[in-house]
Order: structure tokens, then sequence, then C-alpha cells
């Protein structure tokens, strides 16, 4: 009996491939990670009237087409149109899983899995809908230990505790000024002094050259590895061998996969934000995983959510693979 096919579908960027291939894999299966984006003029169409041909959802060569998925993991708005339109050209065969909120109504899936924070009446109706407290991901214990163990050499002259630095930048909800950069690195760099602690600090495209040389300035004479962006992105390692973590305020994504370490987790406010954002963060906060950074450093322990392991295991049970 051949092996059950999955395809992780989504709009390629790297926070929603992370959280629908994250689920995938804790659900047992290898997926082939599938990029898609609507044409024109698909693109002026809500999602809720939308059903294109499959043609229309092509990027990059990557053709949605026969075998079709035993199972399909979407995540966006294009993934979901995506997911209904596989699921309709399969005659239903492919059990279709999407990630986040939908925006349309959530019986056009066999199961949705949504942020406690995106909630709204149509989805807590929905008796195929399942509510997360933060955002899913890849990160388990294993593969941070194996990180950890491959890197851990390149940082054994920072001194303890170590704190990992994850540094998102300006989006659609959030920006990092030049002002906040030297706050961020003059808080930093005070913190780490205070305590003895060395940093391990990562950046993404988003951050900016500039506000990386800001924090590079700010960061000096202070004991601290920070990523040039060359070779292996070592963000796995940091999560492993952190003893606590500063998190900018622009990602869901690295929030969740720093507090599912159960380490301290302290969130850095950037310009901006949202009441979506707002209330993931507070929810978090009364769960006693985060605080708000304020150059102090503390210790204390959580329950780490397993929002990934229950979601999946939901997905085996719906599929009769449990």
């Amino acid at each position: 009996m051949p092996e059950p096919r999955c395809w992780v579908v989504t709009e390629g960027h790297v926070g929603l491939v992370n959280q629908a291939r994250g689920l995938a894999e804790a659900a047992g299966f290898e997926p082939e990670v599938k990029s898609v984006g609507l044409r024109f003029p698909w693109t002026l169409v809500p999602p809720r009237l939308m059903l294109p041909p499959l043609g229309a959802l092509a990027r990059h060569g990557q053709r949605l087409a026969p075998p079709w998925p035993d199972l399909l993991i979407s995540c966006g708005r294009h993934g979901a149109v995506a997911a209904m339109a596989v699921r309709r050209a399969s005659g239903g065969r492919t059990f279709t899983v999407h990630v986040q909120d939908p925006q349309v109504d959530p019986r056009r899936f066999d199961l949705v899995v949504a942020p406690e924070h995106d909630r709204r009446p149509a989805l807590a109706a929905g008796d195929n809908v399942i509510f997360t407290r933060a955002a899913l991901h890849r990160v388990t214990p294993e593969r941070l230990a194996a990180a950890a163990a491959a890197c851990g050499g390149r940082f054994a002259h920072l001194p303890r505790p170590l704190v990992a630095v994850l540094i998102g930048g300006t989006s659609r909800r959030h920006r990092l000024s030049a002002g906040v950069a030297r706050r961020l690195a003059a808080s930093l760099a005070a913190m780490a002094r205070a305590h003895g602690a060395g940093l391990l600090v990562t950046t993404s495209r988003r951050t900016g050259a500039g506000n990386e040389a800001i924090l590079r300035q700010g960061l000096e004479g202070v004991p601290a590895v920070i990523w040039d962006g060359q070779g292996e992105n070592p963000y796995f390692a940091f999560l492993g061998l952190a003893d606590a973590m500063v998190v900018t305020s622009d990602s869901v994504s690295m929030i969740s996969e720093a507090c599912s370490t159960g380490k301290p987790v302290y969130v850095a406010d950037l310009d901006g934000g949202s009441r979506r954002f707002t209330r993931f963060q507070r929810g978090l906060e009364r769960a006693g995983m985060v605080r708000p950074f304020d150059g102090t450093l503390a210790e204390w322990r959580y329950d780490p959510p397993d929002d990934t392991a229950r979601a999946a295991a939901e997905i085996c049970r719906r599929m009769g693979l449990a």
C-alpha cells in the first residue's frame, strides 16, 4: 500500500510555510511543499466568492495536478483558495486542512486550525474548527537539541546566561525605525552588562541593513554573536542553547516558537501594532509565558503550548490514522 501523500500549499512566505509544514511533520508526513499565487483578475475577487481554475494558481512552474494528495495543508489567503480548488477537483478525496482564519465558511475545508486571537462567530460555530493559543511551528525538543549540539561549540566563548534575541522588522502592521533600533540595542547592551549575559542575535530580511548596522554598533563591546546571514541559519541552535529570549513584537510566529521552549520570553515592542497582535500578546502574558522587555532579566517557567501536536492528533483522528 503506497505511503499517504501530503502537500503543503502556501504563498511561499517563510512564516506560512513553517506553520503548515510543522503541522504536516507533527502528523507524521513528509510533505511536498508547493507555492501558489493568484493571477489577475482573480486577485480582485473576495475569497468567499472565489473558486478559480487550478491553472490560475500556478507559480514557479509548480502545477497543482493529479495524482491528488491524501492530505493538503494550506496557510494564507491564496493557499486557502488552492485547498478549496483541489478539494473540488479531487471529488472530496483529498482531506483539506487550513491553518489560520480562511476568511470563508469553514465548512469548505475538512478542518480549520485557527489562532484564538482570530476568533470570529463563523469560526466559533464550526464543528470542524479547533483553536490554538499560539501559531503552529516546526520547533521540537529533538530538533533544538540536535541544532544546539551541532553549533554549540561555536558559541562556547559566550558567558551564561545566554539570551537569544530574535529581531524581525517593518511589516504591514509594525515599523522598526532607526530610533527603536537604537533603544533596543541600548537596552540589550545594558541587560548583558548588568547580568553578565551573552547574546545570540539573529535578524530577518525585514530588519533592514541600516537597522542591522545600528544594532551591531550598539552592541560593540558586549559578548554577543550576531548572525551575518552567511551559511546555515543558527535559529534553531539559538533557541536550543538560550536560557531566555527577547523577541520583537511584529512576529506571532517567532514569539510562538520561542514560547514552545518553556523558557522565559520577553517581547520588545516595535512601533505600530494592531488589536489582533495585542490580543495575542496579552493572552500569552496572562498565561505567564511572556513579559514585556524592559531591560531586566528574570527566570520563570511554564508549560509550553502543545498546539501543533494537538492539531496533528486531530488530523490523524479524523483521517482514521490514529
